[in-house]
């Protein structure tokens, strides 16, 4: 069973930064993909970053490509995701996932994931 925990959530203001952390624990790190989504309040899950399990690759959505980065430390079995320039519509819950799909690939889509965390809060403020 693999088992993920986030953390680095909090308030912050607009413009300003926050990493978010993912632990992965209970089978080898380095075999599975990771990404990231969020979900705000009376909205749908959405795809926010993503990395493929050697990390050689990254993915980003749209509206957070430039200003987010993704990255992850086999080593240390976890997985950040650096948030700058954040802005209130960043607001929400965010969520890592964890991937063992079988290719050293990136995931976009949230029925690509096997094992999810509890989530983070992020707020900011305008």
């Amino acid at each position: 069973q693999v088992q993920l925990v986030e953390s680095g959530g909090g308030l912050v203001q607009a413009g300003g930064s926050l990493r978010l952390s993912c632990a992965v624990s209970g089978r080898t790190f380095s075999s599975y993909a990771v990404g990231w989504f969020r979900q705000a309040p009376g909205k749908e899950r959405e795809f926010v970053a993503a990395i493929a399990r050697s990390g050689a690759y990254t993915d980003y959505s749209g509206s957070v490509k430039g200003r987010f980065s993704i990255s992850r430390v086999n080593v240390k079995n976890t997985v950040y995701l650096q948030m700058n320039s954040l802005e209130p519509e960043d607001t929400a819950v965010y969520y890592c996932a964890a991937s063992g799909g079988g290719y050293d690939y990136t995931y976009v889509g949230a029925n690509d994931y096997d094992y999810w965390g509890q989530g983070t809060q992020v707020t900011v403020s305008s």
